[in-house]
């Protein structure tokens, strides 16, 4: 939940700049273990299809099945401190904090860019994004002024940003690169935080915290098309199924998720999964959803095929378990420990911890980085 609010670059080879959006499963680790590369495909064009394979809208995002884009840029962490100001950049192979820089009031989330070159810090209550380079791990230029950026996502064709104004309740369309603002979209739907898109990329749902229901907004019109009410619930992420089918949504107050079924609009089931239930994140062969669950310290996995819970890991000593990523060969799952001042690294294996790494100020909206994909729709590293 945010706090309350009053009211030069790497050049590439000509190749590489040539097919921006590669899709190349064999890539792999160097032998330093920091950085990733991708070798050996010829990339698609740079328009790619909505999703890779129909049958998994996550076929593009297998372990290490990296862009051209991403070639070579270092394995790190990003965390936003959501009650500071501040980004701390982790190195995940040495576990330990390299850097660290002001970006502005209230970071929420470190968003990937759709075209992936750029990570930008959402800073809330300094209405600005900070620009990161991910091949040096700085940020970079001024920051950029926008409205209320509590989280951003892109449509799946990249020709808008959506920046998520969550506290003057409006989906802001913008352009993905100047940021210019070209549609506000109202919503009846306090707390607005969270979004995912269909399949084809023609509609969105977006989460509402506070008024425990969920939007659904026609993307090429830049019109809200319906709202859907969760009674006695509070919608935080949301992540649609590998089938395009269902849209899960995690709920903080009935702890738990919802299965949204995407054709109808309509809430056709729930798993309880534990207290404050806040991140989804899904498995890098896409059969598990990683449900965290803060008020508990554990993460729960859910079968996508069986539609059921498979098994519950729980972080020893406790712990609040947030927002975060998989990492690139899909063996850790990376997660901010908000109110506790920790990242954990969770084996995807057994779901035993690793380790952890102590950062201040309420770490949440963790971006690993490089990811596996074609394309960012934003968010910590949404890909398709």
């Amino acid at each position: 939940m945010p706090l309350s609010r009053p009211r030069g670059r790497r050049r590439h080879t000509a190749v590489a700049m040539a097919c921006l959006l590669g899709l190349l499963p064999a890539c792999s680790h160097s032998s330093s273990g920091q950085r990733l590369s991708a070798r050996g495909k010829t990339p698609p064009p740079t328009a790619p299809a909505p999703v890779a394979d129909p049958g998994n809208i996550y076929a593009a995002d297998t372990p290490n099945a990296l862009s051209r884009v991403v070639d070579g840029q270092p394995y790190r962490l990003y965390v936003p401190e959501s009650a500071g100001d501040g980004v701390d950049v982790i190195d995940p192979v040495k576990m330990q904090v390299i850097d660290r820089y002001t970006t502005g009031l209230d970071p929420q989330h470190v968003v990937p860019a759709w075209d992936l070159k750029t990570l930008y810090a959402t800073n809330d209550l300094n209405d600005s994004l900070t620009s990161i380079d991910p091949w040096t791990g700085k940020r970079h230029g001024q920051n950029i002024p926008v409205a209320d950026p509590y989280n951003m996502y892109f449509t799946v064709d990249g020709n808008e940003a959506i920046v998520v104004a969550e506290a003057q309740q409006r989906l802001d369309f913008r352009d993905p690169h100047s940021f210019e603002l070209r549609q506000p979209v109202p919503v009846d739907c306090a707390g607005v935080d969270h979004v995912d898109f269909s399949a084809d990329g023609s509609y969105l749902i977006a989460t509402c915290e506070f008024a425990g229901r969920l939007v659904k907004v026609d993307v090429h019109r830049h019109a809200v098309v319906g709202y859907l009410d969760l009674k006695g619930g509070s919608p935080q992420d949301i992540k649609l199924d590998p089938a395009g089918r269902i849209f899960y949504v995690a709920d903080k107050n009935l702890g738990g998720v919802h299965e949204i079924d995407a054709a109808t609009f309509t809430d056709v089931g729930f798993l309880k999964t534990g207290k404050d239930t806040h991140g989804l994140y899904v498995s890098r062969d896409a059969k598990d959803l990683y449900v965290t669950n803060r008020g508990s310290g554990t993460v729960t996995l859910v079968d996508f095929a069986r539609r059921a819970i498979a098994t519950t890991w729980t972080i020893p000593g406790g712990g609040s378990p947030d927002m975060g990523g998989v990492s690139p060969d899909g063996k850790v799952l990376w997660l901010s420990g908000r109110y506790d001042a920790t990242v954990y690294a969770i084996d995807t294996g057994d779901g035993h911890l690793i380790g952890k790494v102590r950062v201040p100020n309420k770490p949440h909206g963790l971006a690993v980085w490089p990811q596996p994909g074609r394309y960012s729709l934003g968010h910590t590293g949404v890909m398709r």
